[in-house]
């Protein structure tokens, strides 16, 4: 299984959590601890958790299941999109509309209209239109296949979806918890992990941690897919991403709107000081001191971020 290592993680940043006053109490079993006022996610436990949600997605499509990405923050969007099609699942990375899910039926509808206008655009009958109409249908089609082009091709309800930022995609949340569909997600340190079948404990900010487990998940489908694939088209293998403002890893190793606002958490006390269990000392000292550039990384990623959300 094309399984991550504790290496690529850590160049990711998926360790970083978030603030110290942004965290969920519920939470707590997968923080390792606290430095400079960011918390630590536990690795050891993101690895195992990791490779039990690439062995139900495997299990998942290969009993003729199909997943979908879902992810439509920012820093999320490119990540989920080539993930989707390289598997050749289905994806929402611009908006997420309300009854996606729940209300499928309507949403096959607007499907069918957005088939409608492209197949109106590629046998000439926009061009035969006046140029005001043929502009405002073209309009209609580009709005629509922003959001709704990654899942056209759905045949269905999803099998199983895999989230990216629980708080942002909530909507999404409730409604796959509605309706039974298995929810795979990558958990920060200020989201409920009781709401998510298969918890995936890392930081869903960050580019390169998101192009990295998202890519994790293609590959594992693409391993399982890969012999039924064969002889129609060759697989792509996974693109090296190249993030803004970040440096591009070495060969070999992967780098990594609109919903309701969700409610503002109720200030909670700080957790008591989490033990380092026996044994470990040295290995997480040799880790964070190896890697100690990326505090300063992670502080200027969620200032970014930040950023981002009030523009």
């Amino acid at each position: 299984m094309a399984s991550v290592t504790m290496k690529e993680l850590l160049e990711a940043g998926v360790h970083f959590g978030h603030h110290t006053r942004r965290w969920n109490p519920k939470m707590k079993r997968y923080i390792y601890g606290a430095r400079n006022g960011i918390y630590i996610i536990d690795l050891h436990q993101t690895l195992q958790l990791f490779d039990q949600a690439q062995a139900f997605v495997q299990e998942v499509v290969q009993n003729g299941g199909h997943i979908l990405f879902i992810g439509t923050k920012k820093q999320a969007q490119e990540a989920v999109k080539e993930a989707a099609e390289r598997s050749r699942q289905y994806y929402v990375n611009k908006r997420w509309l309300g009854g996606m899910l729940t209300n499928w039926k309507t949403i096959r509808e607007r499907i069918k209209r957005l088939n409608d206008l492209e197949k109106m655009e590629q046998d000439g009958t926009l061009d035969r239109l006046p140029k005001k109409e043929a502009a405002k249908l073209r309009e209609e089609k580009e709005k629509l296949q922003a959001v709704l082009g990654g899942i056209k091709e759905m045949p269905g309800l999803p099998h199983a979806v895999f989230i990216v930022d629980l708080k942002k995609e909530h909507i999404a949340v409730q409604e796959a918890r509605r309706l039974e569909i298995p929810i795979i997600a990558i958990v920060d340190t200020n989201c409920d992990p009781d709401e998510v079948d298969y918890v995936i404990p890392g930081n869903d900010d960050a580019i390169r941690a998101i192009k990295l487990l998202c890519n994790r998940i293609a590959d594992a489908i693409i391993e399982v897919k890969a012999v039924e694939w064969q002889g129609a088209e060759v697989v792509e293998e996974a693109p090296e991403a190249e993030a803004e403002g970040e440096e591009k890893p070495e060969e070999g190793e992967y780098e990594p709107e609109e919903a309701a606002t969700w409610e503002e958490e109720e200030e909670v006390e700080e957790p008591a000081d989490i033990l380092v269990r026996p044994g470990e000392e040295d290995e997480y000292s040799r880790m964070y001191e190896e890697y100690s550039e990326f505090e300063e990384e992670a502080e200027v990623e969620r200032q970014r971020t930040r950023r981002i959300q009030e523009d």
